[in-house]
């Protein structure tokens, strides 16, 4: 599937040197990270390195440190 999309180009070409280096296309790599990613994932499904989303309307937030 085609992505449309516009990214700045330095972050562009350098995801293209990455996947160079590992061997693969870009769209491989790509789906790569993504899967990487998967095991990151905040019950929230947001990547725990990232700002977490506030809860949503009526939901307790629970500290789970």
């Amino acid at each position: 599937m085609r992505v449309a999309w516009e990214i700045e180009r330095v972050r562009k070409e350098r995801f293209d040197q990455l996947a160079r280096q590992a061997g693969v296309s870009a769209s491989v790599f790509l789906e790569l990270v993504i899967d990487h990613l998967e095991g990151e994932l905040t019950d929230r499904g947001v990547p725990e390195w990232m700002p977490q989303p506030e809860p949503n309307e009526g939901e307790l937030p629970i500290d789970t440190a």
